[in-house]
């Protein structure tokens, strides 16, 4: 059965419209919103090392994944919360060069400059049951790295959160989605048990693990929206999501 990884970036109010990256930004009522609603409809959000089971066919349930890219400490501050709340668990995927620092990545985009875990933060996203992944020493894009540097890129950002942590890091998250048939041998070769990429899709057992699509939610994502990108290859449950909404 296709299951939705969901992608977010960052849980906080957003910028003014026309802002560079304003999309990448929920609003942290909208995020507990999409959470509850699930929960809701019976299902369970799971990091990816919890999911990895039910892609591969494994178990069955009523599953989603739930994976934040590079960090940021506004999830920390917003979204952790509502999944503890709910026993939801979630993927954050940390740029390792960055611990305490912040989106430098996104300067030349004109993306206004937010501040990311730091080091205690994440030990404690760690100690609530949430998983921490990898994103590259720098939240470099792959496919402009040598092979060697992106190799190290891959590998040396396992090593020292691994390090920081006591723990395996097995989940990875590939850098604006840029990446091919090479680097997800890098990324196997590293030790990792999965990757995430950006490409839309649900996740299916015939998938690559080390390029597993997801469904990313945006700004404006609504509430009908959102459950139109979870749901619909699950026709019955759409039904069923639908009539929450009827008089």
């Amino acid at each position: 059965m296709p299951i939705p990884i969901l992608m977010y970036h960052q849980i906080d109010e957003p910028p003014p419209r026309r802002s560079p990256g304003r999309g990448l930004w929920v609003p942290p009522a909208r995020f507990g919103r999409q959470m509850r609603l699930m929960h809701r409809l019976g299902y369970r959000g799971l990091s990816m090392r919890e999911l990895m089971p039910y892609i591969r066919g494994e178990r069955s349930g009523k599953v989603f994944g739930i994976t934040f890219d590079d960090g940021f400490h506004n999830v920390y501050q917003y979204a952790m919360p509502e999944l503890d709340a709910l026993g939801f668990t979630a993927t954050n995927y940390f740029v390792c060069g960055q611990i305490s620092g912040s989106n430098v990545w996104d300067r030349p985009l004109g993306i206004r400059p937010a501040a990311l875990m730091s080091l205690a933060e994440m030990r404690r996203w760690h100690e609530g049951g949430h998983e921490v992944g990898s994103h590259t020493l720098d939240h470099v894009d792959l496919l402009r790295m040598t092979p060697a540097e992106a190799r190290r890129q891959i590998a040396h950002s396992k090593d020292e959160l691994e390090q920081l942590l006591g723990v395996p890091v097995t989940a990875f998250c590939y850098p604006y989605g840029s990446q091919d048939a090479s680097h997800r041998m890098m990324v196997r070769d590293a030790g990792y048990a999965n990757a995430t990429i950006t490409a839309r899709g649900l996740a299916r057992a015939s998938d690559d693990p080390f390029g597993l699509p997801r469904i990313c939610v945006y700004c404006g994502t609504g509430t009908l929206g959102f459950l139109r990108k979870c749901l619909t290859a699950h026709e019955d449950r759409w039904r069923q999501a639908q009539g929450l909404f009827r008089p």
